[in-house]
Protein backbone atom coordinates (compact mmCIF):
# COMPACT_ATOMS: atom_id res chain seq x y z
CA UNK A 1 0.00 0.00 0.00
CA UNK A 2 2.63 2.95 1.16
CA UNK A 3 5.95 1.90 -0.13
CA UNK A 4 8.15 2.99 3.17
CA UNK A 5 11.52 1.39 3.09
CA UNK A 6 12.76 0.41 6.10
CA UNK A 7 15.33 3.57 6.45
CA UNK A 8 12.97 5.91 6.39
CA UNK A 9 11.02 4.29 9.08
CA UNK A 10 13.85 4.00 11.49
CA UNK A 11 14.17 7.79 10.62
CA UNK A 12 10.66 8.37 11.49
CA UNK A 13 10.74 6.18 14.57
CA UNK A 14 14.11 8.23 15.76
CA UNK A 15 12.40 11.57 15.00
CA UNK A 16 9.19 10.76 16.79
CA UNK A 17 11.75 9.57 19.79
CA UNK A 18 13.41 12.81 19.84
CA UNK A 19 10.23 15.24 19.65
CA UNK A 20 7.64 13.21 21.69
CA UNK A 21 10.14 11.78 24.28
CA UNK A 22 10.67 8.29 25.50
CA UNK A 23 7.69 9.24 28.49
CA UNK A 24 4.76 10.03 25.63
CA UNK A 25 6.19 7.87 22.63
CA UNK A 26 3.28 4.73 23.98
CA UNK A 27 0.74 7.03 24.22
CA UNK A 28 1.38 8.78 21.01
CA UNK A 29 1.60 5.16 19.28
CA UNK A 30 -1.75 3.94 21.05
CA UNK A 31 -3.11 7.22 19.62
CA UNK A 32 -1.86 7.19 16.01
CA UNK A 33 -2.73 3.25 16.19
CA UNK A 34 -6.31 4.12 16.92
CA UNK A 35 -6.80 6.14 14.08
CA UNK A 36 -4.99 3.73 11.39
CA UNK A 37 -7.52 1.14 12.99
CA UNK A 38 -10.22 3.72 12.08
CA UNK A 39 -9.13 4.80 8.67
CA UNK A 40 -8.86 0.84 7.70
CA UNK A 41 -12.57 0.64 9.12
CA UNK A 42 -13.63 3.00 6.96
CA UNK A 43 -11.89 1.84 4.02
CA UNK A 44 -13.01 -1.42 4.66
CA UNK A 45 -17.02 -0.21 4.76
CA UNK A 46 -16.13 1.98 2.01
CA UNK A 47 -14.78 -0.93 -0.32
CA UNK A 48 -17.82 -3.22 0.74
CA UNK A 49 -20.17 -0.45 -0.53
CA UNK A 50 -18.76 -0.14 -3.74
CA UNK A 51 -18.84 -3.99 -4.06
CA UNK A 52 -22.05 -4.22 -3.55
CA UNK A 53 -23.17 -1.65 -5.82
CA UNK A 54 -20.88 -3.16 -8.21
CA UNK A 55 -22.84 -6.70 -7.77
CA UNK A 56 -26.57 -5.04 -8.17
CA UNK A 57 -25.21 -3.39 -11.15
CA UNK A 58 -24.48 -6.43 -12.57
CA UNK A 59 -27.60 -8.45 -11.34
CA UNK A 60 -29.61 -5.57 -13.27
CA UNK A 61 -27.73 -6.47 -16.08
CA UNK A 62 -28.44 -10.00 -15.63
CA UNK A 63 -31.99 -9.35 -15.23
CA UNK A 64 -32.21 -7.60 -18.45
CA UNK A 65 -30.55 -9.72 -20.24
CA UNK A 66 -32.60 -12.61 -18.81
CA UNK A 67 -36.02 -11.00 -19.87
CA UNK A 68 -35.21 -10.11 -23.40
CA UNK A 69 -34.12 -13.85 -24.08
CA UNK A 70 -37.49 -14.90 -22.66
CA UNK A 71 -38.95 -12.12 -25.04
CA UNK A 72 -36.71 -14.05 -27.92
CA UNK A 73 -38.02 -17.33 -26.63
CA UNK A 74 -41.45 -15.86 -26.61
CA UNK A 75 -41.75 -14.91 -29.62
CA UNK A 76 -40.18 -18.11 -31.16
CA UNK A 77 -42.52 -20.50 -29.86
CA UNK A 78 -45.26 -18.54 -28.94
CA UNK A 79 -48.07 -20.74 -25.99
CA UNK A 80 -50.07 -23.39 -27.22
CA UNK A 81 -54.14 -23.14 -26.49
CA UNK A 82 -55.00 -25.89 -24.36
CA UNK A 83 -56.54 -28.59 -25.28
CA UNK A 84 -60.80 -28.78 -26.04
CA UNK A 85 -62.83 -30.61 -23.95
CA UNK A 86 -63.38 -33.21 -26.64
CA UNK A 87 -59.49 -34.30 -26.62
CA UNK A 88 -59.84 -37.65 -25.80
CA UNK A 89 -62.38 -38.44 -28.49
CA UNK A 90 -60.10 -36.88 -31.13
CA UNK A 91 -57.15 -38.93 -29.54
CA UNK A 92 -58.85 -41.92 -30.08
CA UNK A 93 -59.27 -41.34 -33.61
CA UNK A 94 -55.70 -40.41 -34.26
CA UNK A 95 -55.06 -43.84 -32.30
CA UNK A 96 -57.73 -45.42 -34.59
CA UNK A 97 -56.18 -44.39 -38.28
CA UNK A 98 -53.95 -47.10 -40.57
CA UNK A 99 -50.46 -46.74 -40.52
CA UNK A 100 -49.42 -44.95 -43.83
CA UNK A 101 -45.50 -45.08 -44.73
CA UNK A 102 -46.13 -42.46 -47.06
CA UNK A 103 -46.71 -40.14 -43.94
CA UNK A 104 -44.64 -41.41 -40.88
CA UNK A 105 -41.93 -43.65 -42.80
CA UNK A 106 -41.57 -47.04 -42.75
CA UNK A 107 -39.86 -47.31 -39.87
CA UNK A 108 -41.98 -45.07 -37.63
CA UNK A 109 -43.81 -47.08 -35.06
CA UNK A 110 -47.25 -48.68 -35.57
CA UNK A 111 -49.68 -47.36 -32.53
CA UNK A 112 -52.18 -49.95 -31.93
CA UNK A 113 -54.97 -49.56 -29.29
CA UNK A 114 -54.25 -52.06 -26.45
CA UNK A 115 -56.78 -53.81 -24.58
CA UNK A 116 -57.43 -52.88 -21.22
CA UNK A 117 -56.44 -56.18 -19.12
CA UNK A 118 -57.73 -54.86 -15.88
CA UNK A 119 -59.14 -56.94 -13.74
CA UNK A 120 -62.79 -55.84 -13.01
CA UNK A 121 -63.05 -55.23 -9.40
CA UNK A 122 -64.74 -57.50 -7.11
CA UNK A 123 -67.49 -56.61 -5.03
CA UNK A 124 -67.50 -55.61 -1.66
CA UNK A 125 -69.70 -57.01 1.27
CA UNK A 126 -70.63 -54.48 4.17
CA UNK A 127 -71.95 -55.66 7.10
CA UNK A 128 -74.14 -53.17 9.51
CA UNK A 129 -72.09 -52.71 12.57
CA UNK A 130 -73.12 -54.79 15.61
CA UNK A 131 -74.03 -52.74 18.72
CA UNK A 132 -71.28 -51.23 20.75
CA UNK A 133 -73.54 -52.42 23.86
CA UNK A 134 -74.20 -55.75 22.93
CA UNK A 135 -70.52 -56.24 22.15
CA UNK A 136 -69.78 -54.90 25.70
CA UNK A 137 -72.02 -57.35 27.67
CA UNK A 138 -70.64 -60.43 26.05
CA UNK A 139 -67.08 -59.12 26.94
CA UNK A 140 -67.77 -58.26 30.86
CA UNK A 141 -66.55 -60.98 33.55
CA UNK A 142 -69.12 -63.02 35.26
CA UNK A 143 -69.18 -62.13 38.86
CA UNK A 144 -67.94 -65.35 41.40
CA UNK A 145 -70.27 -66.32 44.33
CA UNK A 146 -68.91 -65.57 47.55
CA UNK A 147 -67.98 -68.72 49.67
CA UNK A 148 -68.05 -69.00 53.47
CA UNK A 149 -64.96 -70.83 53.85
CA UNK A 150 -62.24 -68.65 54.96
CA UNK A 151 -58.26 -69.76 54.25
CA UNK A 152 -55.56 -69.16 56.69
Amino acid sequence: MFDIAPSEFLLVAIVALVFIGPKDLPRAMHFVGKWVGKARGVARQFRSGIDSMVREAELAELEKQWAAENERIMRQYPPQPLAAPDAPAALAAIEHQPHDPALHGDDAPVMTPQPDLRPDPAPVEVSAPKPVAAELAANEPKPVPPTSEVHP
